[in-house]
């Protein structure tokens, strides 16, 4: 009868039972890139310009933005908008958009995720949840009760990505209206 002592060692790859060796530097899996998230720079305002083109492609819409117009919202007497991205080293892999909001009837500051943006090829690892987490917490320090995000009525990826992040539905009721001003 054998004992385990006599038994195979059934946590090593077969290959190693018969006496052959495993070669691990062919077989270790490719470590993704350390992505940092953070504060956007000027230094990053052409490539941020690129992604908000790309979000616009994406929706059919067209993109006006320029650097010098980033420059303006971002770092400019009145800051506008708050930008967060996904520095993957190489270059910017995504990016977040916040601005403030307020619902005076309720005396609530509140933050929209206006843009949420991961570029094609580094979806589906993490860097949109990482945004959405940090968008959070940047919220909560600048003393909001809430951080809201609109996403298209069938862009049922989005819907499903911001309830797992636990945003809830609050259907949009009314009509929006525009004016121009200039």
């Amino acid at each position: 009868m054998p004992t385990l002592s006599s038994a195979p060692d059934l946590l090593k790859p077969a290959a190693l039972h018969a006496g052959s060796q495993i070669d691990i530097a062919k077989t270790a899996l490719a470590r993704p890139p350390v992505v940092a998230i953070r504060a956007a720079r000027r230094a990053d305002l052409p490539q941020l310009g690129d992604m908000i083109a790309a979000l616009a492609t994406h929706h059919n819409d067209a993109s006006a933005i320029t650097s010098e117009i980033l420059e303006r919202d971002l770092f400019g007497p009145v800051p506008w908008i708050t930008a967060l991205v996904a520095d993957g080293g190489e270059g910017l892999i995504g990016y977040a958009i916040l601005v403030p909001l307020y619902r005076a009837q309720e005396g609530k500051r509140g933050m929209d995720l206006h843009h949420l943006f991961v570029r094609e090829g580094h979806r589906g690892h993490g860097i949109g949840h990482h945004l959405v987490t940090r968008a959070r917490d940047l919220a909560r320090n600048a003393g909001c009760d809430y951080l809201s995000v609109g996403a298209a009525t069938g862009n049922f990826a989005a819907h499903r990505f911001y309830e797992h992040m636990d945003f809830k539905p609050r259907p949009v009721t009314g009509m929006r209206y525009t004016q121009a001003l200039a």
